[in-house]
């Protein structure tokens, strides 16, 4: 079934973007990341231009993160104090990035722009998941557990001023660590449509030293509020959300989460992970290959 959609110019299959809908939206499920830097790439491998692909990925991420954060509030392990102020730090971000996203508009350098980030961020996620899988999956093989590491938030955190006590998390440190974290992904959300998670997930963990209990529920918490902002801005700045092409996703993203929730409790995480970092190379390189890549006939013209 074919939909034409007005923003982007173009006609789609509807069941093909409900699908990738869905897959992004089980990726939400299983890992708390949102899914949206797979989104965007998807998208353009798909014919839709990159500024409308990155503005309507962000609503998708929404849709995906509302069906998250429910099943996490009434699990309760989301650290709302936490989450409020990486919500106010993403804000921030996403007002720098609607000048970043404009002044790449007007200079004609966007789409070249959204391209090479997610290549470099694609590849070295992967990269870095891949590295981790492996050692995983071999300790896994060997029967050798690797010694539990204490959370412990990084030194230059414990450095900062005005700590806070965040009780759900069982931390004491500054607001200002979760509110510069929320300003990076707030400006990676509004450039790429990404939620962040992917971002946020191991530095909530690994820099911020919160429990893993709280910590997908509250990247979830964080991403739904940030994502609302940014469409708005989307909206009403560069006007690039695709409004059907959004909701097609949100179908897709919503059913796709609430799966990926139970199959995170069914499988092995260390071989989720392995599939996921494959999935992320895969595109990071079709990606690549796309702006190295020169037709043989720069303009063509198509007749229907």
């Amino acid at each position: 079934m074919d939909l034409y959609l007005p923003i982007a110019n173009l006609s789609v299959n509807a069941f093909v973007i409900i699908g990738l809908g869905g897959v992004v939206g089980l990726l939400s499920g299983m890992f708390g990341v949102g899914g949206g830097f797979l989104t965007t790439p998807l998208l353009i491998f798909y014919g839709i231009p990159p500024t409308v692909a990155a503005a309507s990925a962000a609503s998708q991420v929404t849709g995906a993160s509302v069906s998250g954060v429910f099943t996490h509030l009434s699990r309760k392990t989301v650290d709302i104090d936490m989450g409020i102020v990486m919500v106010v730090g993403g804000i921030v971000g996403a007002l720098i990035g609607t000048v970043l996203f404009r002044l790449l508009q007007t200079l004609g350098q966007i789409d070249t722009a959204i391209a090479i980030l997610y290549v470099l961020m694609l590849g070295s996620i992967g990269m870095l998941m891949a590295k981790e899988s492996i050692q995983s999956i071999v300790a896994l093989r060997s029967g050798v557990r690797p010694t539990a590491k204490k959370r412990r938030h990084h030194p230059l955190i414990a450095a900062l001023p005005m700590r806070w006590r965040f009780y759900r998390s069982g931390l004491y440190i500054s607001p200002l660590a979760p509110f510069l974290l929320g300003v990076t992904t707030g400006i990676l959300t509004m450039l790429l449509g990404v939620g962040g998670g992917f971002i946020m997930v191991p530095a909530m963990l690994y820099l911020l030293g919160m429990t893993t209990q709280v910590v997908v529920g509250t990247s979830l918490f964080q991403i739904l509020f940030v994502t609302i902002a940014t469409t708005m801005m989307h909206s009403m700045t560069t006007k690039a959300v695709d409004l059907v092409l959004a909701l097609l996703l949100l179908i897709g993203s919503v059913v796709g989460a609430q799966v990926g929730a139970r199959i995170s409790m069914t499988v092995r995480p260390e071989y989720l992970r392995m599939i996921l970092a494959f999935i992320v190379l895969v595109v990071a390189i079709r990606m690549a290959l796309g702006l190295g890549y020169r037709p043989d006939e720069i303009y063509t013209v198509q007749i229907q």
